[in-house]
């Protein structure tokens, strides 16, 4: 398979990338196609169809994505940086494993950046942002048990997506959307045992709602909570 102009994955850049489930970035660049790649097998790793510890080949990539060897390499690095695959030596590529530790670790993290992102959304939301955030808490309040797993995920994803764009800090908005695809995929792990998926996304409700009524302690305290709940509750699960 080549990476013409014919491939279905590499036309139209952001549109190609609409089927993930984990979601782009909306201000991230997509016009090449080693950004393409990346968030391509940032979804297949993130999602387990890469699972923890396995092999990477990246003529097999080639094959399934339609990339070729100069955007899967380059997407490859980008993804060593952000600890989701792991040279070894000899080239050897594996995707990163999994392990309790690395749950702790990424939580005290979010633990932290989640709260102070929320406050400053609770006191630098302008009106695109307010207006965003009333309409996922609309959202997010109709969703009922009949929701599939993709879309509550989805959800999910887009709720944290506008608070982080709503504290208006580039730095701290990336470091944030790398701790939360790191959460994501431990997520993803423990999914077939959650038993109430849309609990989860519900729990944002009191967070949307500080943040609208600009609540900044509330929301802080919130966010902090959400995030050591999901903690507590994957490490059950694991």
């Amino acid at each position: 398979m080549t990476t013409d102009a014919a491939s279905p994955l590499v036309t139209g850049a952001p549109a190609s990338l609409d089927r993930l489930t984990v979601l782009v970035p909306e201000d991230a660049a997509t016009a090449s196609l080693s950004e393409q790649a990346y968030y391509v097998l940032r979804d297949r790793i993130v999602t387990l169809q890469l699972a923890p510890g396995t092999l990477v080949n990246e003529r097999t990539l080639m094959a399934e994505t339609g990339f070729g060897r100069t955007p899967i390499r380059e997407a490859l690095r980008r993804l060593a940086d952000e600890d989701l695959v792991e040279v070894h030596p000899r080239r050897a590529i594996h995707v990163t494993p999994v392990d309790v530790g690395d749950l702790r670790a990424i939580s005290e993290l979010r633990v932290e950046l989640e709260g102070f992102v929320a406050r400053l959304a609770a006191r630098r939301g302008n009106e695109r942002d307010r207006t965003d955030l009333a309409r996922l808490l609309e959202e997010t309040s109709g969703t009922d048990g009949a929701a599939a797993q993709r879309d509550l995920i989805e959800l999910d994803q887009r709720i944290h997506r506008v608070i982080r764009r709503a504290a208006h800090n580039p730095f701290l908005e990336a470091a944030l959307d790398r701790s939360y695809v790191l959460a994501l995929r431990l997520w993803f792990l423990a999914l077939d045992r959650v038993p109430r998926l849309e609990d989860a996304v519900h729990e944002h409700e009191q967070l949307l709602r500080a943040i609208l009524a600009g609540e900044a302690d509330a929301a802080e305290a919130i966010a902090r909570d959400h995030v050591a709940g999901f903690e507590h509750q994957i490490r059950q699960l694991l």
